[in-house]
């Protein structure tokens, strides 16, 4: 079976190497990258995907990034009758617009935040008076994970107002814990993944700009059967019934007292929570595509190994800002030695090998038998990789580890 992935980040990466554990399967990427070449054969950027997906005789096409998908990649794939995986144009607007998310939240009865929308920045400024601070302010389209500002006051909301410019929502700032729930839809029915948690801010306790995501993990002890349960009922299989979404279905989560209410929804799995995923993923993952493409989930159930898995982005200096690149990159062989998955993601083969090529380089992935030897292991591999101006977060887990604690000092019956 011939396999096309497209895109060329640590998710793709990710994605190359689960797949390329499935017997039978022969790999395609486009573009692709430096980790995806090793399992893959490429095709080069100036190769639109149904090119290649045509030329290679692809069985089925798997698309990573969101920018092809909500350009209708989907639709031109279907209309050549390939098979592929995802949601078609009309259905990626539930993240290609984050005021048609709103409004579709609204209709459909699914738990989210109060919100409102505004066309320009002083309709916005005049609309903060109807809210509580602090207030969060989301850009109303694409924005690479890097359009959301949570302002603690009207300073700083202003602020916010001059650098997000165009249609926004602003929305009521929701306490509770953030969770990452994605399910695969095949139009009718759905099938969730184990649930991860995201670290989107750029430094250590959540501190500075959001990113595309500095590191993820997966365990069990995240959400609760019955907590999933709620979010598959009130939220997944909902939007499915309402839009016959298939793809990959991602609800950003706050866990409130009074239970799950969506932040965003994304039509794409996450970067990095995927590296974590397939990671942890013990199912064979090429037939639950094959089954998603074809409208035939109604019998699969992933499998999950016990152990969590967590993965650490490696940053070039500056990210999310301005960076640089071409910097030279040391220590994978030795980070794998030490028993992780590199992921590339910003890379690039240069005269003196690889070196970097992007805002978020390498997701250093690795698991382990409960939490704390997961996160011992892999940055144990963190510390053994370097490039110039190298940065990560040094707490990707934390809020794992103190629920962990938690739950054993109720066991013990401490107050």
């Amino acid at each position: 079976m011939r396999i096309l992935v497209v895109g060329s980040g640590g998710r793709e990466h990710a994605l190359a190497w689960k797949l390329s554990q499935s017997p039978g399967v022969e790999l395609f990427a486009t573009p692709g990258n430096p980790g995806i070449a090793t399992i893959a054969r490429i095709y080069p950027s100036d190769c639109s995907p149904l090119r290649v997906a045509e030329e290679i005789g692809a069985d089925l096409t798997v698309v990573g990034p969101e920018v092809p998908l909500v350009s209708g990649i989907v639709d031109e794939f279907r209309a050549r009758g390939l098979a592929i995986v995802g949601p078609v144009k009309e259905a990626a607007k539930l993240e290609g617009s984050k005021i048609y998310a709103k409004h579709f939240f609204s209709q459909s009865k699914i738990p989210t935040a109060a919100f409102t929308v505004a066309q320009d920045p002083l309709e916005a400024s005049r609309a903060l008076d109807r809210f509580r601070f602090p207030v969060v302010l989301k850009a109303d389209g694409l924005a690479a994970g890097k359009g959301v500002v949570i302002a603690g006051d009207h300073q700083g909301a202003n602020a916010a107002l001059s650098v997000l410019q165009g249609p926004l929502v602003i929305e009521e700032f929701l306490e509770g814990e953030e969770v990452s729930f994605i399910a695969l839809c095949d139009g009718k029915t759905a099938v969730p993944f184990a649930a991860t948690q995201d670290h989107k801010a750029v430094f250590d306790g959540d501190r500075g700009p959001n990113t595309g995501g500095m590191g993820a993990y997966s365990d069990s002890n995240i959400l609760t059967e019955n907590q999933s349960r709620e979010i598959l009922d009130r939220v997944i299989l909902p939007t499915v019934a309402a839009t016959g979404f298939t793809g990959f279905l991602y609800a950003g989560l706050m866990m409130t007292r009074t239970g799950p209410k969506v932040l965003e929804f994304n039509v794409r799995l996450g970067d990095p929570e995927t590296q974590a995923l397939m990671h942890r993923m013990a199912t064979d993952f090429a037939p639950v595509l094959v089954a998603a493409a074809h409208g035939e989930l109604n019998n699969v159930k992933l499998e999950w190994r016990e152990g969590p898995s967590v993965c650490v982005v490696l940053a070039s200096s500056g990210y999310p800002g301005a960076y640089e690149t071409g910097k030279p990159i040391s220590g994978i062989e030795t980070a794998e030695a030490e028993g992780a998955i590199v992921f590339q993601a910003g890379t690039r083969q240069g005269r003196r090998g690889l070196e970097t090529a992007g805002g978020r380089v390498l997701g250093v992935t690795a698991g382990g038998s409960d939490l704390p030897a997961a996160l011992g292991r892999v940055y144990a591999a963190v510390r053994a990789i370097h490039f110039e101006g190298m940065h990560y977060r040094t707490d990707i887990g934390a809020k794992g580890l103190r629920r962990a604690q938690a739950s054993t000092s109720r066991g013990r019956g401490e107050p």
